[in-house]
């Protein structure tokens, strides 16, 4: 018969099991440092020891990682998906800046799909919270915040679709999707676009999660990149026309 007798699970292997688990989930997040680990283990209610071997584990497999006087933190195990060159090679090609925006499109759309039907009440609870300090930053016309908000605001929504293989891979696109944001914001500016339509347009996304209309919550996320996508092409165009006329203006004035 294929049964064995059940082995009694060492300390340190639910250890391993609970940490792995938040890793997986993303509720530790790379670079994030471990409480103490008296903290921990008085936490975790096990002994130091056990804790101490658990980490170990979690060290050998890349999971953890140790810096010399500082503590334990999570291991940097997702880095970026690209490269700082291939990032500014994506930002000076318009084909890969369109890609870029149609992928993010298809996944954010299936995101807030799936908050608006799986997110639990903290997750639509932390969306809220941060389309309101989204509101208050717009008030402040602080470009900065507003950007770091914005890329905030779309990865909780990522969060709250409760699918780890896209939790993980968009966090890997988190440098891309934060320069993506801010550059698109930049843009938006320079063709008029104005705050409030910008926050017109998370409000719907927000309002379809928090109504949890799946359909509703799709079509506010594809309308807003649509007119992000729109908004950068509008100023590509312009610098193109721009170029070409500046080129017009030297040769006119003997400068070429």
């Amino acid at each position: 018969m294929p049964f064995q007798k059940v082995q009694p699970e060492k300390l340190s292997t639910a250890v391993v099991r609970q940490i792995e688990l938040l890793i997986l989930r993303g509720i530790l997040r790379p670079g994030e440092r471990l409480p103490s680990e008296r903290e921990l283990s008085d936490r975790l209610g096990v002994s130091r020891p056990s804790l101490r071997d658990a980490v170990q584990d979690l060290q050998n497999d890349g999971l953890l990682t140790s810096r010399a006087g500082a503590g334990i933190y999570v291991a940097e195990v997702l880095g970026s998906a690209f490269s700082p060159a291939l990032q500014r090679l994506f930002s000076t090609h318009d084909e890969a800046i369109r890609d870029y925006l149609s992928f993010r499109r298809d996944m954010e759309a299936l995101a807030a799909e799936r908050a608006a039907r799986l997110g639990t009440p903290s997750d639509l609870a932390v969306i809220n919270t941060i389309f309101e300090k989204m509101e208050a930053a717009a008030s402040r016309r602080n470009q900065d915040e507003e950007s770091q908000l914005d890329a905030q605001f779309h990865m909780a929504i990522i969060e709250a679709s409760h699918n780890v293989v896209m939790l993980h891979m968009m966090r890997s696109m988190y440098d891309l999707l934060r320069a993506g944001v801010f550059y698109n914001r930049q843009v938006m500016f320079r063709q008029r676009t104005t705050r409030s339509a910008l926050l017109g347009q998370h409000r719907d996304i927000n309002d379809a999660i928090q109504d949890r209309d799946p359909e509703a919550a799709r079509k506010a996320v594809e309308t807003h990149l649509d007119f992000v996508e729109a908004a950068v092409d509008a100023a590509r165009e312009a610098d193109a026309k721009e170029e070409v006329a500046r080129l017009r203006l030297q040769h006119e004035t003997g400068q070429i």
